[in-house]
């Protein structure tokens, strides 16, 4: 019998009826061997999998994920418009500093913010996205480089953090069988928010009399709405648990830790092209606003990318359609400073664009079969990607260093994309640690 629910997740059963409930539901399995993330056996109902409730905090985390991550993916604009203005005295790696902060504190943050959802619900939300309004208010006075690096860098990226891996563990609390195209669903919203941010940025910063704060204001404007309605879908289906705040046991799973090194790496090697790409494309000629419409390109791109290998994975394995994906992005990374033309260019965004989108959800659905119990999910997701988040420490300003130093994207190309391949690599051995083997449908 269904329990009935409250909207944040707490159960309206006496509680000494919880533990009378029969396991009934664990039955089928999924590639971590452990069963379906149902709670069955503690006394909860099995994941709706569809729903209204379901399908509307699957709407209310794509629109966090389009106004965080999408704002996120757009750094590239951010990194040409500093470089010849504001922070034009300063080295390209000294100014990819600040998006790789940003984009290491939204997952790094989520090593609190998702054991705070499993301890307290949905409501961790609501702070974060006022804060994260007033970073990107505080970010369009900024003029000074400790100003960028405090306002969009360090308040940014914490704000990000607490709307993003509470929106993965709220959606995964009522998805199972099909979690990965939810979370692909979910995670494309970035990508919506990738295409519309670097052309409405390019074309305020660039065509427009606004100027730059205005033209950051402005974004802000747009997405306090949508943070608003997230604020209020985004809930949680299981009431919260109890026990320690982190789970310490987790690192002691040979899966869990696998699967952290080879995102890591895979973060390593998908930044690259994100950051530097509208740079490199003005270095081969392109005009600047046309440089900077290629990060929508590689956004548009990613939306089918999200969406399609979320729906492949949960028919053959999230690990397999994970790992595939780290493989080819490594691939085309490698192939970057081949691509001279426009039109060459274009089809590069494209093609890397569909392969990296993978890439995001598919490490959080991963990183979602190394525990059977739903209720430890925002944290297992919160420190494994606080972990694997890293990268960005190391990817973007080490590019930056090798573009200063050897004058040509030849050498950073080769560093990411031979340590996303090995991501890939590493995705795909993980499958060793589950019942299905190597070959299996994992």
């Amino acid at each position: 019998m269904a329990v009935p629910e409250h909207p944040e997740g707490r159960s309206t059963r006496a509680p000494n009826d919880e533990k009378q409930v029969p396991n009934q539901t664990d039955s089928t399995d999924t590639e971590s061997g452990k069963g379906t993330l149902t709670s069955g056996s503690r006394g909860f109902s099995a994941a709706p999998d569809g729903g209204a409730r379901a399908w509307l905090v699957v709407a209310g985390a794509a629109c966090i994920f389009f106004s965080c991550l999408g704002f996120m993916n757009s750094f590239g604009v951010f990194q040409e418009y500093y470089m010849a203005n504001q922070l034009r005295h300063h080295s390209p790696d000294d100014v990819a500093w600040i998006g790789s902060l940003t984009a290491f504190l939204q997952f790094a943050g989520g090593a609190l913010a998702g054991p705070m959802f499993d301890r307290f619900g949905a409501w961790v939300i609501r702070p974060g996205a006022v804060l994260y309004v007033f970073a990107l208010m505080m970010s369009s006075i900024c003029k000074e480089y400790w100003q960028f690096m405090l306002a969009q860098g360090v308040l940014a990226g914490f704000a990000m953090s607490m709307l993003q891996v509470p929106a993965f563990a709220a959606v995964s609390q009522y998805f199972d069988k099909k979690r990965g195209a939810a979370l692909g669903l979910v995670v494309s919203g970035s990508s919506i928010g990738g295409v519309i941010f670097p052309i409405a940025l390019s074309k305020m910063l660039n065509g427009s009399t606004l100027g730059f704060g205005w033209s950051v204001r402005v974004m802000a404007f747009v997405v306090t709405p949508l943070l608003a309605f997230s604020s209020f879908a985004v809930t949680s289906r299981l009431p919260p648990r109890k026990t320690s705040f982190f789970i310490m046991s987790a690192f002691r799973e040979a899966r869990f830790m696998m699967l952290i090194v080879a995102a890591f790496c895979c973060f390593i090697g998908m930044y690259t092209p994100l950051f530097y790409i509208p740079t490199y494309a003005v270095s081969r000629g392109m005009e600047r606003t046309l440089a900077s419409y290629l990060l929508a390109i590689v956004n548009a791109a990613s939306t089918f990318g999200r969406i399609i290998p979320g729906i492949l994975a949960d028919r053959f394995g999230r690990l397999n359609v994970f790992g595939l994906g780290a493989l080819l992005t490594g691939i085309i990374v490698l192939c970057m400073n081949t691509v001279v033309s426009t039109a060459g260019l274009i089809v590069y965004s494209v093609f890397f664009g569909f392969t990296s989108g993978t890439i995001i959800s598919g490490a959080s659905a991963a990183l979602s079969i190394c525990t059977d119990d739903a209720q430890k999910l925002g944290t297992y997701m919160g420190m494994g990607m606080a972990l694997a988040s890293t990268a960005s420490l190391v990817g973007p300003p080490v590019n930056g260093v090798l573009l200063d130093t050897y004058g040509g994207f030849l050498q950073p190309a080769i560093f990411s994309g031979v340590i996303c391949l090995a991501g890939g690599v590493l995705a795909v051995a993980t499958k060793v640690t589950t019942p299905k083997g190597l070959f299996g449908r994992a």
